[in-house]
């Protein structure tokens, strides 16, 4: 039976390899699939802007698709490896052979079979060990070839093109920006504006009792055709140039003044004009030294 017991050994070789090589398959896999619903629930979250209520679904629901990829791809074929878990037996290994190797056909498995017979008569046991003999020959493990698996990396290539197509045309945030509202998925977060305001002047310094024109540009998808300026409890309308450029004059500010620019309910940060404090003149002294007249015409009168 020498020649049987070296047969299983072949096959528990066979075996090892054979969830080695779905280790690595799974492994490609895990790695494709993985980051792309990734990408997925990103862009998801990018182009809806959730609340926080699907948020929590849409993080939770990542959480449970990955946790079942790394199972399937990454944890099983180990677990099956260390036999930690059932795998394949001889004889499913030996359909396995039969099909890459032609001269094996169905003698392995059907040395297997004859193993398993209870009532081993000496012509049984030397019908087996001839089997076994014309068998040793052949490495069960080339059935099982790594190279195979380079078929995979082409689903692994499509996340990457993704990632770096962001990375290049630089959008990177927009996985950036969608990853850190999808982990804080508690968090309230408000879309962004289709516009922004911009201060145009150079600096926001005034100069008491002078007027003061503020240039303001805003940009993006959307223009509004009005900007208002919020300050002191009130709300004035800005002047427009032309598209995307508005004014407003602030008349002979004595102090401080806070404001904010407003448009289609959307309101900008806060600015603050600073007012330079002109010095004034309150009263004056004049004091008058009067030459002695007379001191001019001394020697005048020396003469007299």
């Amino acid at each position: 039976m020498d020649g049987f017991k070296n047969i299983q050994l072949k096959l528990e070789g066979f075996i090892r390899k054979y969830y080695t090589n779905e280790l690595i398959k799974g492994a490609i896999l895990f790695f494709a699939l993985g980051l792309l619903y990734f990408l997925t629930t990103l862009l998801i979250e990018h182009f809806l802007w959730l609340n926080e209520s699907a948020r929590t679904v849409l993080f939770w629901l990542f959480i449970l698709v990955e946790s079942a990829l790394i199972i399937k791809f990454i944890v099983l074929p180990i677990a099956k490896i260390f036999k930690l878990q059932k795998g394949i037996n001889y004889e499913d290994a030996s359909k396995i052979i039969g099909k890459h190797f032609q001269v094996v056909n169905d003698k392995l498995l059907n040395v297997l079979q004859l193993e398993k017979d209870n009532a081993k008569t000496e012509l049984l046991l030397a019908s087996i060990n001839q089997k076994s003999s014309e068998l040793s020959p052949i490495t069960f493990k080339l059935a099982i070839n790594f190279k195979a698996n380079f078929k995979y990396l082409k689903y692994a290539a499509i996340p990457l093109i993704i990632i770096l197509f962001a990375i290049f045309t630089g959008n990177f945030n927009l996985f950036s920006d969608s990853f850190d509202r999808v982990v804080h998925y508690k968090t309230a977060y408000e879309p962004p504006a289709p516009f922004q305001f911009y201060v145009v002047n150079d600096n926001l310094n005034a100069v008491e009792n002078s007027n003061f024109k503020l240039r303001v540009a805003v940009s993006g998808e959307v223009i509004p055709e009005n900007v208002e300026i919020l300050y002191n409890n009130e709300s004035y309308f800005l002047q427009q140039n032309k598209v995307g450029e508005f004014e407003y004059v602030f008349s002979q500010p004595k102090e401080d003044i806070r404001f904010e620019l407003t448009a289609n309910n959307i309101t900008s940060k806060p600015y603050d004009l600073h007012v330079i404090q002109v010095p004034s003149l309150l009263s004056f002294e004049m004091v008058l030294e009067y030459p002695d007249y007379r001191a001019g015409f001394a020697p005048f009168f020396a003469e007299q």
